[in-house]
């Protein structure tokens, strides 16, 4: 039998081995081993439990109903570029649409930026405990990822900022930021990204801010820092949204990027190649959105910090549990007794429990002996699920 040389081989066997290696939700093995059990509280999943608002499903039905069924620009509708860059200029200064790129949801926007900035070998320095699909993107492009851990203690989740200064080197890419952040809610200050930024520009660095959590902010202002509001829009920094999370779209796939003009013609032919476009009639959801979407934006940064506040006050009356309110997003990240396995105590959760929690070993090493819960739901599923959470540690000291 003739078989292929090893020169033929070698690439498959080399990209092969990259997939094999990345690593597995574990988010979602602890939900697949749920699927079946009748009456488990999904707090595993980053989604509120309410469905998207009628205005913006209405102009979605509107655009169906006129055949917006077909292939739009690649950087997407210009009407949606124009609300896009009118939105971000209201809140982090001028923004033109040429400036704007959409995309087919948040993560899509971040492997593109990856896709147009990484090469093989590149090393990118990530702020951790972080979303999985945030460290493992650049690995699928062949980078190096450096993590940086932040440090919990008494005030709750904080960047160690020498230290991540101090891994912004010279043979640095990439530093991906997400804040504010998921799972841990930590919020990066303006004069962190200030110290950040000055770095970066020294040594050429490019930024991709994971910026989707912006409005879920329980600050000062309106949104949290960005660092939109500190570099001018031809600097390296791409900053990637999304419409999941401040209006309840995360069905809908869709997202944008701001990054300098000059990038916006290699980006449409890596969209081409990608997904080609996002669908016409989602991205008319999307203007409606941001244009009559203020309101929401504020009515569910409202629910979630009083939802926050509610269930840190519970979990902190439950025996071993530590727990610190954190500045945004959706989830509460925090340490229960004898979690050193979080991977399986979440399954004992759901099998002994009917409690659904995320991991904290999903979010990187730094992340192991932690739990997410997002708590982006209705008070009374909050209590109930303390109520489960309580019976399952009263049982273990038994």
């Amino acid at each position: 039998m003739n078989h292929p040389p090893a020169s033929v081989l070698s690439p498959v066997v080399a990209a092969r081995s990259v997939i094999t290696s990345l690593r597995a939700s574990t988010i979602r093995e602890v939900a697949n081993a749920g699927m079946g059990i009748p009456d488990v509280l999904p707090f595993w999943f980053g989604e509120s439990d309410q469905v998207t608002p009628q205005f913006i499903r209405d102009a979605a039905t509107q655009a169906l109903n006129q055949g917006k069924t077909f292939y739009t620009h690649n950087l997407g509708i210009p009407d949606l570029r124009v609300a896009l860059a009118e939105y971000v200029s209201a809140l982090h200064g001028p923004t033109t649409s040429a400036q704007i790129a959409v995309t087919s949801a948040g993560v899509n926007a971040l492997m593109l930026a990856g896709q147009l900035l990484l090469n093989p070998g590149d090393r990118v320095v990530a702020v951790t405990p972080l979303w999985p699909n945030l460290v493992e993107i650049p690995k699928i492009l062949g980078a190096e990822v450096q993590t940086v851990p932040l440090d919990y203690g008494a005030s709750g989740w904080r960047l160690n900022l020498d230290a991540l200064l101090a891994q912004l080197t010279p043979r640095t890419k990439m530093l991906l930021v997400n804040s504010p952040n998921n799972p841990t809610g930590w919020v990066m200050t303006s004069d962190e990204q200030q110290a950040v930024l000055a770095r970066c520009r020294a040594l050429g660095i490019w930024i991709v801010a994971d910026e989707v959590y912006e409005r879920l902010y329980f600050g000062a202002g309106a949104v949290a820092p960005s660092f939109l509001d500190l570099a001018t829009r031809d600097e390296r920094v791409i900053c990637v949204n999304s419409f999941s999370k401040a209006w309840r779209m995360t069905g809908w796939r869709l997202g944008w990027l701001v990054a300098p003009a000059a990038l916006m013609p290699d980006l449409g032919k890596l969209l081409e190649y990608n997904t080609s476009c996002a669908p016409d009639f989602v991205q008319h959801a999307g203007i409606a959105a941001v244009r009559e979407g203020g309101a929401v934006a504020r009515q569910v940064a409202q629910e979630l910090e009083q939802a926050r506040d509610h269930l840190v006050a519970a979990l902190g009356r439950l025996p071993g549990v530590d727990v610190q309110a954190p500045d945004g997003a959706m989830y509460l990240f925090f340490r229960l007794p004898a979690a050193r396995d979080s991977l399986a105590l979440c399954k004992q959760l759901v099998r002994e429990a009917g409690l659904g929690l995320a991991p904290g070993v999903a979010f990187g090493d730094e992340g192991e002996g932690f739990v997410r819960w997002c708590y982006a739901c209705a008070p009374a599923l909050l209590d109930e699920g303390v109520r489960r959470l309580q019976h399952f540690i009263d049982g273990q000291g038994r």
